[in-house]
């Protein structure tokens, strides 16, 4: 039997506003000694009355409306009773029927095939405190990450392997760091992911009990996870000829690689819920909220799309440079700096006119000595490219350098090593090092020249057929001109000069 793997998702994003949820306390708890960023409300004190984050809103409609939700014009906040240690009420402020984003997609691609999955819903709600275990068998309660605002935002089972599950979350988390709401970090709980999983015989549209697993911390995590449910649920299908008899939670164990049980699955009868009375129902006009889609900047697929058909950059660059906004932004930077070096080349072409007249070869600069070269220097010193002592000036005169032969790519790599320890001008370190192409043609000719006569036994070789021995010559030729010949000018010169 062929079965279909079927997959949603429930994730969880804390927001980075100033305050909590509902009180004024400090949202940076998590940089703070336990228990010290908690008041009366956040910690459910009888007579305490909870106040929305405004701010929270707002960008909770704004993430809304990045992901292609509907905005309904009513909304409301509900308590949702469950009892568990780190959670000081022994209920949670959440949203039940009345949401705040409906009906929205993401698009994603895995391996040249695009998945839409669509978005369910997205609600606001405040996140619960933090269990801490020593290894003594202690447990404590740290109060400080309770009331932070999180958005949860549920998918319909859209999704149909793990890798796609994969990009799902990381296009999310993406799209959350270019709206500024969330920092996102897997890690540190800013994301946080249970899976749901099921499988069906293939062409079937029928739903089986689902799984839920929980405790998801990083993407290869959540991969692994639905990867060894897919197994485990495929053997169920083979032994009993149907699905697992009811759905339920299970837990994912790092260290042994597989999954675990842990409780059945609750319904939503199970948690009570009715609207919280302490707060007021919400109304959206249809004003504020076309404001805030304005405000929206430019989301990463959309920068994707334009650094291919703007700048020239193949689509794997693009999404390379689209992963880290701040590497986009210093990518365009240097973008327009080159445009400027080449108008100061010819004057009577317009900066547009200059890139568009050699676009690609010029984009396979840019990406090559970007995310190469540049990130590669960056990398090892564990620098992010913010850091970098590099002007996007800078970096578009190096590019230009090396675009009209000035210095070979060799050399240029000496000279960018150079800029990242000391910020310098590139043109300053070309100088100071003597590292300057040898443009003379004349010159260079004679030197190969020089030194094909210098070795007639490698010459004879090479003219019997041992082509291995013509980087021999490359080899004399470059030591001749210390590095600063082109290599592709020297291999010319020497074929014609072996002739």
């Amino acid at each position: 039997m062929k079965l279909e793997t079927i997959i949603g998702l429930e994730i969880h994003v804390q927001l980075k506003t100033k305050s909590k949820m509902f009180c004024a306390c400090s949202n940076d708890g998590e940089s703070c000694p336990p228990n010290t960023t908690i008041c009366p409300v956040c910690l459910g004190h009888p007579g305490t009355l909870p106040v929305p984050n405004k701010q929270a809103i707002e960008w909770a409609v704004k993430t809304a409306l990045a992901l292609n939700c509907e905005i309904p014009k009513h909304s409301k906040f509900d308590r949702k009773h469950y009892f568990y240690p780190d959670l000081p009420k022994a209920y949670q402020i959440s949203q039940y029927d009345e949401p705040i984003g409906v009906n929205g997609r993401l698009d994603v691609t895995v391996a040249g095939h695009e998945r839409t999955a669509r978005i369910h819903r997205l609600h606001l709600e405040e996140d619960a405190a933090k269990l801490l275990h020593d290894k003594k068998g202690a447990s404590f309660v740290d109060y400080n990450r309770g009331g932070t605002p999180l958005m949860e935002i549920v998918t319909e089972a859209d999704l149909r392997s793990p890798e796609e599950a994969g990009e799902f979350l990381r296009e999310l988390r993406l799209m959350m760091r270019y709206l500024g709401v969330s920092d996102a970090d897997m890690e540190k709980g800013h994301l946080r992911c249970d899976a749901n999983i099921s499988m069906r015989p293939e062409g079937s549209d029928e739903f089986f009990p689902k799984t839920e697993i929980k405790n998801l911390n990083s993407f290869k995590a959540v991969e692994r996870a639905l990867s060894y449910e897919v197994k485990r649920q495929s053997r169920v299908w083979e032994e009993t000829g149907t699905a697992p008899e009811e759905q339920g939670t299970r837990g994912w164990d790092e260290d042994k690689a597989k999954t675990v049980p842990q409780r059945g699955k609750e319904g939503s009868a199970d948690y009570r819920y009715f609207p919280d009375p302490d707060i007021p129902e919400l109304d959206f006009d249809k004003r504020w909220v076309d404001r805030i889609k304005k405000g929206i900047p430019e989301l990463p697929d959309d920068l994707r799309h334009r650094f291919v058909s703007e700048y020239g950059f193949n689509g794997a660059d693009a999404k390379t440079f689209a992963s880290d906004l701040a590497l986009a932004r210093y990518a365009e930077e240097v973008v327009s700096e080159l445009k400027v070096w080449l108008t100061s080349l010819d004057p009577d072409r317009s900066a547009e006119e200059a890139w568009e007249s050699d676009k690609k070869k010029l984009a396979k600069l840019v990406s090559s000595w970007l995310l190469s070269k540049l990130l590669g220097i960056l990398n090892a010193a564990g620098a992010p490219i913010a850091s970098s002592a590099i002007t996007p000036e800078n970096m578009a005169e190096l590019i230009t350098m090396v675009h009209q032969s000035k210095v070979n790519a060799a050399n240029a790599l000496i000279i960018l090593e150079e800029m990242v320890k000391t910020g310098a001008d590139p043109s300053d370190i070309l100088e100071s090092k003597d590292l300057a192409a040898v443009d003379d043609g004349k010159e260079l000719a004679e030197v190969v020249a020089r030194v094909v006569r210098g070795n007639p036994k490698q010459a004879e070789q090479y003219r019997s057929g041992k082509e291995a021995v013509f980087q021999f010559f490359v080899g004399q030729v470059m030591a001749e001109t210390r590095g600063k010949a082109s290599p592709a000018r020297v291999s010319a010169l020497l074929k014609k000069e072996l002739q």
